[in-house]
Parts: C-alpha cells; sequence; structure tokens
C-alpha cells in the first residue's frame, strides 16, 4: 500500500516560493492501477517524484507498505527504491546500448551474476514481446518497442510498484493500446501496483480502477473511475471527461433556450447513463412501451466501456401530457440507470437535419 500524507513541496523561485504541492493525502491499495490526471504544471511529475524519493517532499510522509519512506538515509533509500520501478515518457534508454544490454543496466549495478543476469532479461524480453530484438539499438526500434524496453528494464530489479511519468504521451493512439494493454497484463500477472501520471482522460478511462485529479498542486477530486466519470464533481474534471464524453446538446436543439418548466412545442430532454449489465438491457424499448401515450426520440447515444464495464449514455426527448411524461420517468428511475433532468427546449429547423 502507497500512503502519501500531507505532502508538500517547495521550491524556490526567482520571484519567491514555488509551491509545487499543498497538501496531498492519497491512499494507494496494493495491486491497483491507480490514475493521476492534470494539466501541465499542475504538480503530477512532482507527486509521482515524491513517491519514490527522487523528490524529497518539504512535509508530509510517504509510507510504502508502512515503511516511511522520508525517514530513510540514503543508502536506505537506494535499497528501497529497487521495489519501485519507473518508466518515462522519452524513454530514457542508453543509444550506444542493446535492448538486452538495456534492460541488464540496473542488475549490472546491483554486481548481479552475468548468467543470473540472462536468466532475468530473456524473460522480461519475451513478456514485453521484444524476444526477437535482444540484440538491436535503440535507433532500430519503433516508439512503441523502446517504450517497451522502458518497461522491461522497469521490471528487472523485481518491483512492486511501477510508476509511469505520462508513458504514452509521445506515442500515437495504436500503440497507446497496445502500451497500456501491457501494462494491464504485467500489473495481472505480476500482482503489481502501479501508478499512472497522465493528462489524458482516454488512459484513465482504458485502464486505471480509480483516479485523482490535481488541480495547482491540491487533490480537487478522487475516488472510482466509474464514480468520477459518471458524477464528475468538479469543473476541470468535467473539462477532461467532456474530450471523450461530450455533453453538447443534440444539434436541432442548441442554441435554443432551456427552461424546468414545459414551453409550448418543447421536448423534455433527458440524459440517460447505463453502467454495466444494464448497458445492455433495452430499457428505452420498455419504457416506450409502457407509456405510448408518451412520444419518445431517441436523439443521442453510444456504448463504451470503462476498463471492462459496459457504459452507455444517451440523450431522449419527450412529448406529451405532464402526468404521462411522469409516468415515463418514473418507470425510467426504477431501472439500474443514472438520469439527468436537461430541461425543457423547443426544436429548431438544422440544415440537413432529420426528424
Amino acid at each position: 500500500m502507497i500512503e502519501l500524507k500531507g505532502i508538500e513541496k517547495t521550491y524556490a523561485g526567482e520571484d519567491g516560493p514555488v509551491h509545487a504541492l499543498k497538501g496531498i493525502d492519497l491512499t494507494i491499495q496494493t495491486g491497483e492501477i491507480y490514475g493521476i490526471i492534470g494539466l501541465s504544471g499542475a504538480g503530477k511529475s512532482t507527486l509521482i517524484r515524491c513517491i519514490n524519493m527522487l523528490e524529497r517532499p518539504t512535509k508530509g510522509q510517504v509510507i510504502i507498505d508502512g515503511r516511511d519512506m522520508t525517514k530513510l538515509s540514503e543508502s536506505e533509500l537506494r535499497k528501497a527504491r529497487k521495489e519501485i520501478g519507473m518508466i518515462f515518457q522519452h524513454f530514457n534508454l542508453l543509444s550506444s546500448s542493446t535492448v538486452y544490454e538495456n534492460v541488464a543496466f540496473p542488475l549490472r549495478l546491483a554486481h548481479m551474476d552475468e548468467a543470473e543476469i540472462q536468466k532475468k532479461v530473456m524473460p522480461l524480453l519475451e513478456l514485453v514481446g521484444l524476444s526477437g530484438k535482444a540484440h538491436q539499438y535503440p535507433a532500430q526500434l519503433s516508439g512503441g518497442q523502446k517504450q517497451r524496453v522502458g518497461i522491461a528494464r522497469a521490471l528487472a530489479s523485481g518491483p512492486k510498484i511501477l510508476l509511469c511519468d505520462e508513458a504514452t504521451s509521445a506515442l500515437d493512439p495504436q500503440t497507446t493500446k497496445s502500451i497500456l494493454g501491457l501494462i494491464q497484463d504485467i500489473n495481472q500477472k505480476m500482482h503489481l501496483t502501479v501508478v499512472v501520471i497522465t493528462h489524458e482522460m482516454q488512459v484513465i478511462k482504458d485502464i486505471c480502477d480509480k483516479v485523482a485529479v490535481i488541480d495547482g498542486g491540491v487533490i480537487a477530486e478522487k475516488g472510482t473511475v466509474l464514480d468520477v466519470f459518471t458524477n464528475p464533481q468538479q469543473p476541470l474534471t468535467k473539462e477532461f471527461i467532456s474530450v471523450l464524453l461530450s455533453n453538447d446538446l443534440p444539434a436541432a436543439f442548441r442554441g435554443g433556450e432551456v427552461s424546468d418548466t414545459p414551453v409550448p412545442g418543447s421536448y423534455l430532454l433527458v440524459r440517460l447513463t447505463f453502467i454495466g449489465d444494464s448497458a445492455d438491457d433495452p430499457v428505452l424499448a420498455g419504457m416506450i412501451r409502457e407509456n405510448p401515450d408518451v412520444e419518445t426520440t431517441m436523439l443521442f447515444g453510444n456504448l463504451d466501456q470503462i476498463k471492462r464495464t459496459p457504459y452507455g449514455r444517451m440523450i431522449v426527448g419527450m412529448t406529451g401530457e405532464p402526468a404521462a411524461i411522469d409516468r415515463a420517468l418514473s418507470y425510467l428511475k426504477s431501472k439500474n440507470l443514472s438520469m439527468e433532468m436537461i430541461g425543457y427546449v423547443k426544436r429548431r429547423e438544422v440544415s440537413g437535419d432529420v426528424a
């Protein structure tokens, strides 16, 4: 387990102290993939470097498996860091060394016997899908292959924790997907605790169990990825999520005045969120079948996954008598879904719009 208690980090700046971290409290359970997301300069990279004590906090405690890292001597820290692997955005490989030598590098620093090094390195290269690249040099590899070397090197010392500092930011989307899949695989096979630093919500959605949103050196919001995605509380969180899950109204209703009460000729717009098994249930069809006196139109819908959990969103428009609409809404409330009342909006004609 990783516990951060009251972590502060202050740097000396030209115009006075710079407070990079301001009282961070965070608990990461053993075996979790925990995401920390924030804008550039928010403090997320400083935070991850405090976990392995490459940055020593100005105040607070970094407790790993019950041991306060801030109280260790430099020699004790060097030993403790062997249980914490780290991968970086720009790979940090030795360009004049082969793939094999890059992965073997931390083991040679630890004065391990060459025969033992080989026993460790070759299985790691197989794990990351590079067993046929052992004698190639970084310049001969793609970006994704270089990151796979970085991952193998981070695992060489047998760590319990893997820190990923913007590990996919320099990669194309398809390669990012394969690297994230590899990190998930390693998390499961090796029972590692993984901390992922990123500015991309897609990364959080794809592999993380929990997430903390950092803003200006403080934790603005944290929780399970499902909870944060389906019920974001802070403006910054909503901004991150909006990149993946647009909250815009359908084109035919944009720009119209939204009313809390019925307006002649308006539709009641309702945003529905389905999680887990309910994402596959024909909830809308059931509601229409039981409430034929309500005209219901699906205006937007998509089905996705948050990690491995099905997740769907839909916007529907309803017209009809208020009592009939109330019955339809009661039906929806009885199902395992989240419902947000957007309001009453008049439909407008849009070029190319099909009713």
